[in-house]
């Protein structure tokens, strides 16, 4: 009895129907995620694109044909050999950033856009390196890259594909040119450490010379302001002795002015005669007194005299000899 009631149930065309629209609400509800899209097709042709979201499509009349993602993708490129300009056969490889711009151009434009791009990539890699020597491969990475997304992106257009960067990873040449290039690089190093060791050499030699050249300036400097110095000084010496001998000269005047100053005077005077007498004695065998010698003031005058004449006749005697003679004999030789 029950099983009969369960078939009978089975058999209700409601439920049928309530399972159909289940299975139609399920099949027809798409939910789209972010930055992607789904392009639907009705009877095998395009119908549209659905953008993020909450989408519905007819069951069993329409389908999903493609799944597009627009986020940025990154693609390995294949090392590859090429050939630059001056004949050097390199292994490059690189990496390649694109995104789709246009999901119907990279379902239907292209049958598939990654490797058409990847391909794209290694073949425009290959022409713009044969149009470069060897040297400005390495040297000019960043124009390489730029020249290749360049070229890449006139042909992808049409694949509604946008290549965004192109890096390229490695750049190996044969082993030959390797070694080659390490000789270069080796001979470059030491070009350039002889050159700064004679720049250095250079430099010392003139900073020397510079060192040099100030210490005998300063020498000179040094020099003469010790002859200044010395000349002041000595400048100054005369003026004090010449003040000193002023001030004797008047003291020794004002002195002598007095009765006291002239009788020290003539006791001076009287001295210095009885000193003169005793060279001309010391000088010759025979020496003549005058009258009235006993007199001091006749003393005196007979001195002054005696002196101003020894004075006038050694300074005769003294200019009229020969250099040798008065190398050789004394101030007082004279012949008896």
């Amino acid at each position: 009895m029950n099983y009969l009631s369960g078939l009978e149930v089975l058999l209700q065309p409601t439920l049928w129907i309530f399972i159909l629209v289940v299975v139609f609400l399920l099949r027809s509800v798409k939910f789209v995620p972010h930055n992607r899209t789904f392009l639907v097709e009705r009877f095998g042709k395009f119908r549209g694109v659905q953008e993020a979201g909450l989408n519905f499509i007819i069951p069993f009349i329409e389908r999903v044909a493609a799944d597009r993602s627009l986020k940025e993708q990154a693609v390995d490129v294949p090392s590859q050999s090429a050939i630059t300009r001056d004949n050097i056969s390199l292994s490059v490889d690189g990496v390649l950033y694109f995104r789709v711009l246009d999901p119907y151009k990279a379902t239907y434009g292209v049958d598939d856009y990654v490797f058409a791009v990847t391909q794209l990539a290694q073949t425009t890699m290959r022409s713009e390196l044969g149009k470069m020597e060897l040297d400005k491969t390495f040297e000019e990475r960043d124009l390489l890259n730029t020249n290749i997304v360049a070229a890449i992106n006139q042909a992808a257009t049409a694949w509604g594909v946008q290549v965004l960067r192109y890096e390229i990873k490695d750049i190996v040449p044969p082993q030959s040119v390797m070694q080659a290039m390490e000789a270069q690089m080796k001979a470059e190093r030491v070009k350039r450490a002889q050159i700064l060791e004679s720049e250095g050499d250079r430099q010392a030699a003139i900073n020397r010379a510079e060192g040099q050249k100030a210490s005998v300036v300063l020498s000179a400097e040094a020099d003469k302001d010790e002859q200044v110095l010395k000349a002041e000084g000595e400048a100054k010496a005369l003026v004090a002795v010449a003040n000193a001998q002023a001030k004797a000269l008047v003291m020794i005047g004002e002195a002598a002015d007095t009765k006291a100053g002239q009788k020290a005077v003539q006791l001076e005077l009287a001295t210095k005669a009885i000193h003169a007498k005793e060279m001309i004695a010391k000088e010759s065998s025979l020496v003549i007194l005058p009258d009235g010698a006993t007199d001091a003031g006749t003393m005196v005058s007979q001195a002054m005299a005696i002196i101003q004449k020894i004075t006038n006749s050694t300074s005769a005697e003294i200019s009229s000899k020969p250099e040798t003679t008065r190398d050789t004999a004394g101030p007082w030789d004279t012949a008896e």
